[in-house]
């Protein structure tokens, strides 16, 4: 189902297809809908199509009636599929078409996969027995919590003309006013992300930023979302009835956020949830209670080779966040400050990979303000539309394409010589028990493990780098090597690569000849598509006695391809070399430490051999027009001077 509910409804319109056993009423609910019921109803209507005012909020509605023959069952389950909402009817003189609709029809919608708001009308209301009343009431409740897609139920009497507009009007309802997404019926609370969505909304009117909403905040939110103020009685009234309630929802200062939740379920309760409804849309909330689309930038258009990065504002925006959420100021968001900061959004952005476990923690998962900017960092870089519409969650109220920028090509910054990013993407290569992993933890202040495991995974670590202009952040990307071969086989598979490097076991000369493959290929890729990147070596386990061969060939090799010798290190003993340093200082001169490949040297010389003979013609032409012009000079004087 699209967005239903939201602004596109109104153009696109609803569809409401009808289905039920055979006999059950469905096309004589449809056609009375003129207010007549005929002497003859067809088997199947034609769609019909409802005039635009026929509803108060005036969205186009078509009404599908449906065939219960087995032979247009397939036609049937396709209407389904387009269903903005079901009507599922069953006749109320017949309990066994109630009992269908739990052992035939709702898993049969499930199974479809019909994932839209399903309203249950007993029609045929008129020729109920009234013995079966108490017996038909105690059936629904049962179905109604199994089935957490129905919306309503309602019964009806087409013939009498009983209920039938409303049938219609809570089918409407159900899709522009939903109570699935908001309320839990059997628990008779808010759904987590409406209480999420809500508490965002609070937190927004909350101006003085007091925990309360006094009476000219509270007029404000309602003019806002009812364009009508509050009589200072009716505000009275409000405070008196939720203080009955919940004690803690008012207090000094004015309405808290517990009273300020507890008015919305009481509204939801009440069958109102319109008025809920009205309040999210007014804050742009959709159907999933997320924010709409149309409130996030649009998609970002870029070259390959271009990164998007967060603004100066928003990176000022989420450092007064870090202040505020910091409650006992130690520089350290613990885990409960941190589930605080996301409560008003849909969840945690960090609770899976490869957010999880990518930037610098303590010990009780706390993370500094380094650690913080970095994973906002890591989420830009990836998704930046993502991105944004976490910000507008936990605050940020400016214009959401102010929040991020985009990066010059790097092609432009080799001419500069000079790169302008403030995020740089290294990524890691090399065969397995070189130690790869270990780099990334090392980065994140991640311990040691004792022995030389292998390395599995497409994993990231990103922190902060202090050099003598400011700090950059820097984002490692372990690339395994089962998976070198897909990535470079994408064409633009280098252009989101600042920095390569390569990392080796520097005691075991097989390691260094894989990675003198991978360089090789790396290098090979940046030459065939353009997206050339500086590469720097690692020579791993420096704590342990080096192969001589290997430690040699890595120095000439790196001699060769004009790049600096390897790095060593050990991270076991904590010996970084100031590894990550160096490698921030080769991405910010994307024109150095460019590696050239055979390949490359002899197209080199070629274009230079080239370029030599062209100029050696051009001269000789030039030799010969002068003496040309030079023997002209000499005939025309000789003329002058016969003559």
């Amino acid at each position: 189902m699209a967005g239903a509910g939201d602004s596109k409804l109104n153009s696109r319109g609803l569809r409401i297809v009808v289905v039920g056993d055979k006999g059950t009423g469905k096309s004589s609910l449809i056609v009375t809908l003129d207010n007549v019921f005929p002497v003859n109803v067809p088997p199947v209507l034609p769609a019909e199509k409802l005039r635009k005012d026929f509803f108060p909020e005036k969205v186009p509605v078509t009404v599908v009636d449906t065939s219960s023959s087995v032979e247009n069952k397939v036609k049937v389950e396709e209407e389904l599929r387009q269903a903005d909402v079901v009507v599922l009817t069953y006749a109320c003189d017949e309990p066994t078409t109630l009992d269908r609709l739990s052992t035939y029809w709702l898993p049969q919608l499930r199974g479809l996969e019909v994932n839209v708001p399903v309203v249950v009308v007993g029609c045929k209301l008129d020729l109920r027995d009234e013995e079966q009343i108490a017996d038909l009431e105690q059936a629904m409740s049962p179905i109604m919590q199994q089935f957490g897609e129905i919306e309503t139920c309602i019964e009806c009497s087409a013939l009498r003309n009983i209920q039938v507009y409303e049938v219609f009007y809570c089918t409407q309802k159900a899709v522009v006013h939903p109570t699935a997404p908001l309320f839990d019926q059997e628990l008779q609370t808010l759904k987590p992300q409406c209480s999420r969505a809500l508490k965002r909304i609070f937190i927004l009117c909350d101006y003085d930023r007091d925990g309360a909403l006094n009476d000219a905040e509270l007029n404000d939110f309602q003019l806002k979302c009812f364009n009508a103020p509050l009589q200072p009685s009716d505000l009275e009234n409000v405070k008196n009835l939720v203080q009955e309630q919940v004690p803690k929802g008012v207090n000094y200062h004015g309405l808290t956020l517990a009273g300020f939740l507890f008015l919305n379920a009481l509204f939801i309760e009440r069958g109102k949830v319109g008025t809920a409804w009205t309040v999210l849309r007014k804050f742009h909330y959709n159907n999933e209670v997320r924010l709409d689309v149309d409130q996030l930038p649009a998609p970002i258009k870029k070259a390959p080779d271009q990164s998007v990065e967060l603004t100066n504002e928003a990176v000022e925006f989420l450092k007064e966040v870090f202040s505020t959420f910091d409650i006992d100021g130690d520089g350290v968001l613990r885990m409960a400050e941190l589930q605080d900061l996301f409560s008003t959004a849909p969840k945690s952005p960090w609770s899976e990979a490869p957010y999880e476990n990518a930037a610098e923690r303590t010990l009780l998962r706390g993370i500094s303000l380094d650690g913080f900017l970095s994973e906002w960092a890591l989420m830009t870089m990836r998704d930046p539309i993502y991105c944004v519409e976490y910000l507008m969650y936990i605050g940020y109220a400016g214009d959401p394409s102010s929040a991020i920028r985009v990066t010059r090509r790097r092609g432009i910054d080799r001419k500069k010589k000079q790169s302008d990013r403030n995020v740089f993407q290294c990524f890691v290569f090399g065969p397995e028990g070189a130690e790869k992993s270990a780099l990334l933890k090392s980065f994140i202040g991640r311990p040691f493990s004792d022995g030389y495991g292998s390395d599995n995974g497409d994993l990231f670590a990103v922190n902060t780098v202090d050099q003598l202009q400011g700090s950059k952040t820097l984002i490692l990307r372990e690339i395994p090597e089962e998976g070198v071969k897909q990535l470079l086989y994408n064409k633009d598979a280098l252009a989101a690569c600042d920095i390569a490097v390569f990392i080796y076991d520097s005691s075991y000369e097989p390691s260094w000849k894989e990675t003198t493959d991978l360089l090789l290929k790396v290098a090979s890729c940046g030459e065939a598509t353009g997206y050339q990147v500086p590469c720097l070596i690692v020579a791993a386990k420096d704590d342990l006695d080096p192969h001589m061969a290997a430690l040699q060939d890595s120095t000439r090799v790196s001699q060769n391809m004009g790049i600096d010798a390897p790095i060593p290190i050990s991270t076991k003993l904590g010996d970084l070399n100031n590894v990550f340093r160096r490698i921030i200082k080769a991405a910010e001169h994307p024109h150095l430490s460019i590696p050239e490949t055979e390949a490359m040297k002899s197209r080199k010389q070629y274009n230079q051999l080239i370029n030599r003979s062209l100029m050696i013609v051009s001269v000789g032409t030039a030799v010969t027009l002068v003496g040309l012009a030079a023997y002209r000079v000499y005939a025309a004087a000789k003329k002058n001077s016969s003559g």
